[in-house]
């Protein structure tokens, strides 16, 4: 037996669980279509995504979709989405991502409610989810029926790995890229030898439907709207992860890609020593954790991490690595800089001898306290006092301004400094910014 069949026989729902599940949905889509008929409703209920294409992993979700004539006025599809929502699954999080739409548990099982258009062609899109029927008729009508363990393998494996998922925390794949993937290439194995000859800017054509010309790391052309770019959500290092994986999954195949062993977190001894060897310096910046939808929270703490790294090297900081991770009450976010303190002053550089602009910079800094103007590379130089001296009381006064995300409040941010940071941040998070490894390699 193969290592590819034994993974299989682990992640492939069993007959019993198909049961379940079937069961579980008929009886979901018959309670929305009782509830739209008692009530009015003119929509009609189908199921799209991994269940109903057949690509799912055991314990799977159910993605259920109301199509509403396209003459339903915006506001109805929402509130009327709304109100059967709550009806059949009960207790509900509404979601507003670039579409809303209802979560839920029936029968234990997670639920997407989800209403949209019933439109004839994907020229006439009028929300973000309208090509989602299209797409669950592509793949249907498309995937071999053997390919369909093809893609479960693909997508164990890319959860093995951390880059399964469209969402703003894992910038990663999505399932519908994943059997894209799969019919272009074949199977699981040919998908990971073509990603093993990626690099930025790779374009795939299904069927050789492409589109007008896309911009991206990663660039997979919908065959049911060749306008768009399947791939838009994956991160160039999210990319570069799988090439990663892939080649190295090639060369030494292991179980540990699909069912990677949850890594014990150093000690804060061994964490300080690793510290003391690398020279570097932490600061860690802690936020209280606002109450918005936890997809748009991830994107934000990205926009935050990424500002204030942008905020450490304008200011000679250097950040060397950065890790991030969300609680139930704080945002965490942890560098390693090369210094965490620089010196009082700095070299400023002014304008060529011969500009105009040279008269005033002589005017501004004549009387400098650290010693008069003076060539170099034919331009003014002059000695000046910094703005800061160390990364904490920078990030302090330059955060608010920094461009973090727009629902992080600044003013409840907490800094913690190196010593501070060995002896009280999140031991695992620590570990994996000073002791980075790949998730295979535990």
């Amino acid at each position: 037996m193969t290592l590819e069949s034994t993974v299989l026989g682990r992640i492939k729902p069993t007959a019993e669980e198909i049961e379940s599940i079937t069961q579980t949905a008929d009886e979901l889509k018959k309670k929305v279509e009782d509830y739209i008929k008692e009530n009015g409703i003119n929509a009609e209920v189908r199921f799209v995504g991994s269940y109903a294409k057949g690509t799912y992993l055991s314990d799977p979700d159910i993605d259920l979709f109301l199509l509403f004539p396209e003459t339903t006025p915006p506001g109805d599809l929402k509130t009327v989405g709304s109100s059967v929502g709550k009806f059949v699954l009960g207790e509900t999080v509404e979601m507003y991502s670039d579409h809303p739409y209802t979560c839920g548990k029936y029968n234990g099982v997670d639920v997407d409610l989800v209403p949209s258009y019933a439109i004839s062609t994907t020229d006439k899109l009028r929300t973000a989810v309208d090509r989602t029927p299209f797409h669950t008729d592509f793949i249907l009508k498309n995937l071999k029926e053997a390919q369909k363990d093809e893609v479960r393998l693909l997508k164990k494996f890319m959860k093995g790995i951390g880059v399964y998922g469209a969402e703003p925390n894992t910038r990663g794949f999505s399932g519908y890229l994943c059997e894209l993937l799969v019919l272009h290439y074949g199977s699981f194995r040919n998908v990971l030898e073509g990603a093993s000859n990626w690099k930025d800017g790779t374009i795939i054509a299904i069927d050789n439907k492409r589109g007008p010309p896309i911009i991206g790391s990663l660039v997979v052309y919908d065959p049911v709207d060749p306008k768009r770019n399947v791939a838009s959500a994956v991160h160039i290092d999210t990319m570069a992860l799988f090439i990663v994986a892939s080649k190295s999954y090639l060369y030494y195949p292991s179980e540990k890609f699909f069912f990677p062993v949850d890594r014990k977190p150093l000690s804060r001894e061994e964490l300080q020593k690793i510290s003391n060897r690398n020279g570097s310096r932490i600061v860690t910046v802690v936020f209280d954790r606002p109450d918005i939808i936890e997809e748009n929270l991830y994107s934000q703490l990205w926009k935050t991490r990424y500002a204030l790294t942008r905020k450490l090297n304008d200011f000679d900081y250097n950040v060397l690595k950065a890790v991030q991770d969300m609680y139930e009450k704080k945002l965490e976010i942890v560098f390693e800089l090369e210094r965490d303190e620089v010196s009082k002053t700095y070299k400023h550089t002014g304008p060529p001898v011969w500009v105009k602009a040279a008269d005033s910079f002589l005017s501004k800094w004549k009387n400098n306290v650290y010693g008069q103007p003076f060539v170099e590379d034919g331009c003014w130089n002059v000695i000046a006092e910094r703005m800061y001296f160390t990364a904490k009381e920078m990030l302090a006064d330059e955060a608010a301004v920094s461009g973090i995300g727009r629902e992080i409040d600044p003013n409840n941010m907490k800094i913690r400094d190196h010593e501070t940071s060995l002896n009280e941040t999140n031991p695992a998070l620590l570990t994996e910014l000073l002791d980075p490894k790949q998730s295979w390699e535990v």
